[in-house]
């Protein structure tokens, strides 16, 4: 049986546990061996594999190494599991020879901290002493913050100086920098949230300033095997010279539905071809290769940039007069931490003296519609437990609303079961993030925060937001511009821009709307003639919803956004 199915699902998770498909694992070491420079190819690597599992990347690496005739000089590997090592051992006892290998059980993470500087701890801004190894090939594991438990997280943010959301793989990524030589080239499978959120501003940072970054593979949603994230294969180069800087190669594929130009029958073999591609038992899938954009800033996402969608870009940003950001805040919706005590859409069903005096309409993502959200019967509505005092947001006491009092009563262990909430000195019938009391009373766009296409609308109802929807507000006198804003939001302009700008979709070509990303949005010139006909029909549109036929309008509005930005829908960047 192999390893991996020896080891619950549950503690998979825990631990961060997926373990490498063959062919993956045959992909990583062949681009870590056409990253070798003939002087390593010319003698013996020491190569080390810090979370080794059922050995498989290894293996492949030696495979790779042996057809081209050279032979390590020594294999480290570490794992947590003596299972794991056991199958290391016996997958790896043919390919290389007894006292070549190093099978530690033992926390890698540890190991190099204890190692390092009795000064200082490894970080993503103190210096790295060098080290032995040539090759680093890797699939760390992926745990977050929520999994990996407080105390844990905040001694990994302690001891690589790592900021706000913190995953296991971050800290690997910096003890592998430091365990490579300069020149030593790292084969590295991680998740591709890194690239493109705030939490992993640091890591990119840090990758570019220790590496040459030779090729991203972003593999998308291809689901190349079991772990929940969207896999990329990293294949960097330690910096001997930390002012160089040097130009990567950068592939990704995700899902589409288009008519292909090839059929492949594996996923890996769609990526030597660019276009749409048709991977057989698995769907199509649209291949594209550039380079890894050039960052502006420190903490600039990465994207594949080209000669076209470059251009592009600068074409959309000479057109554009404010971003979503600039016109007004955007902000998650309220979290409670307990839905089914706080929202509800049977509230009418519990006696007149038993419902809450602080009953509000709130927004879901089951009220999603374009232009102008759906009406439901009956509609959810929140016990909203803040209110606004002399300006400053406060819980209300319950004191003073007996009804709401009695119900969060019967809640109550449940509710004083979120520690957290008491911990950070709240109290124990609080929704967990309340946002601004005052703020729901104003016009706001809101949108889902996870969709294929996207979803905006207007609400002018004073309903609260809950935390599956994003919302933006301004003031009344801004109508005009949320009205071109929804415009350009609904838009297939606005997908390709996506796409374009923030290079990041999820399974089945999901796409992830949060504040990072909507509050770059572009808005054209308010005063063109193309703008003034947005506004015009973003109005009809949410006007005549439900009770007419809007699809024609729709259609001009969508023509009219590329017009406004001096584009042709045809010229959608590839």
């Amino acid at each position: 049986m192999e390893p991996e199915l020896l080891i619950s699902s549950k503690d998979r998770k825990n631990r961060g546990i997926h373990y490498t498909p063959a062919a993956l694992s045959r992909f990583v070491a062949h681009e870590i061996f056409a990253a070798l420079t003939e002087e390593q190819r010319s003698r013996s690597l020491t190569i080390l594999d810090p979370a080794v599992g059922d050995g498989s990347l290894l293996g492949a690496l030696l495979e790779v190494l042996r057809e081209a005739g050279l032979t390590p000089g020594s294999v480290t590997g570490f794992d947590t599991s003596h299972t794991a090592l056991h199958a290391t051992r016996e997958r790896l006892c043919l390919a290389i020879p007894e006292d070549s290998l190093q099978l530690v059980c033992g926390d890698f993470l540890q190991t190099v901290t204890t190692n390092a500087n009795d000064q200082r701890a490894l970080s993503l801004e103190a210096p790295i002493e060098q080290s032995e190894c040539d090759v680093v090939i890797a699939n760390p594991p992926y745990v977050r913050t929520q999994v990996l438990g407080g105390d844990r997280a905040q001694e990994l943010a302690r001891q690589f100086a790592l900021q706000g959301r913190v995953d296991l793989y971050f800290a690997f990524l910096i003890g592998i920098a430091g365990v490579l030589k300069p020149g030593g080239v790292a084969g590295l499978i991680v998740s591709n949230r890194f690239m493109t959120t705030r939490a992993g501003a640091g890591v990119r940072e840090f990758l570019r300033r220790k590496f040459d970054v030779l090729h991203v593979v972003d593999l998308g949603d291809t689901r190349l095997f079991s772990a929940a994230v969207l896999p990329a294969v990293l294949i960097l180069r330690k910096k001997a010279n930390l002012r160089t800087d040097s130009v990567g190669l950068f592939t990704s594929i995700y899902s589409r539905s288009a008519p292909p130009a090839h059929v492949v029958s594996d996923v890996l073999d769609a990526l030597k071809l660019t276009g749409i591609v048709d991977v057989e038992s698995l769907g199509t899938f649209e291949v594209r290769h550039g380079t890894l954009s050039h960052p502006q800033s420190a903490d600039a996402i990465w994207r594949l940039a080209s000669n076209n969608t470059n251009d592009w870009l600068a074409r959309v940003e000479a057109k554009t007069f404010k971003t979503f950001g600039e016109l007004g805040q955007i902000r998650v919706g309220i979290k409670t931490t307990a839905d089914r005590v706080f929202i509800r859409d049977d509230w009418d069903s519990l006696p007149v003296d038993e419902q809450p005096e602080v009953l509000r309409p709130v927004i879901t993502h089951k009220l999603a519609r374009r232009f102008k959200g759906l009406e439901l019967t009956p509609s959810p509505k929140v016990l909203y437990t803040h209110e606004t005092v002399r300006g400053k947001r406060v819980p209300i006491d319950l004191e003073r609303y007996p009804r709401a009092g009695a119900y969060l009563a019967k809640h109550r262990t449940s509710l004083e079961s979120r520690s957290y909430v008491t911990d950070a000195g709240r109290q124990w019938y609080e929704i967990w993030v309340a946002q601004d009391p005052e703020g729901w009373r104003d016009p706001k766009i809101v949108f889902r925060d996870i969709s294929e296409a996207p979803t905006f609308w207007l609400d002018c109802t004073g309903a609260v937001v809950n935390g599956d929807c994003y919302w933006l507000s301004a003031h009344r006198d801004d109508l005009n511009l949320f009205y071109l804003a929804l415009a350009i939001g609904n838009s297939s302009f606005i997908e390709s821009f996506y796409d374009v700008r923030f290079n990041n979709k999820l399974y089945s070509g999901r796409r992830r709307f949060i504040t990072q990303y909507v509050q770059d949005f572009p808005i054209p010139d308010p005063s063109s003639p193309e703008s003034a006909r947005l506004i015009e029909l973003s109005k009809h549109i949410v006007q005549t919803l439900p009770f007419g036929g809007v699809d024609e309008a729709e259609a001009e509005l969508d023509r009219l956004v590329w017009k406004a930005f001096g584009l042709d829908v045809e010229e959608r960047p590839r």
